[in-house]
């Protein structure tokens, strides 16, 4: 079973740039796909941003196209969210998820969950 532990959330301000680390840890790592999800107050989550651990073939949501980037390192076993020209509306709590899925990483069916971090984003 994969375990993951998020960090890197904080306070910013608009136009300020952020990147959030998800540390994994499992034997088939090889074999999940990752990804970003945030959750703002009141609304649902959110799919932001997923890769694929065997090829690095990523996708982002179109809301944060341009803006933010996935990446991974596989030799420390973490997936990284960059988070450039942050605006107010980025405000959430953002989660690291795995699943085996390709397909499944990119709604909230994901197997694995972070514990999440707090990114706040001041205007």
């Amino acid at each position: 079973q994969v375990q993951l532990v998020e960090s890197g959330g904080g306070l910013v301000q608009a136009g300020d740039s952020l990147r959030l680390s998800c540390a994994a840890s499992g034997r088939t790592l090889s074999r999940y796909h990752m990804g970003w999800f945030r959750q703002a107050p009141g609304k649902g989550r959110e799919f932001v941003a997923a890769i694929r651990w065997s090829d690095g073939n990523t996708a982002h949501a179109d809301s944060v196209k341009g803006r933010f980037t996935i990446s991974k390192d596989n030799a420390k076993s973490t997936v990284y969210l960059q988070m450039n020209d942050l605006r107010p509306e980025d405000t959430a709590v953002y989660y690291c998820a795995a699943d085996l899925s390709r397909l499944v990483i990119v709604t909230t069916r994901a197997a694995v969950w972070g514990q999440g971090t707090q990114v706040t984003v001041s205007s």
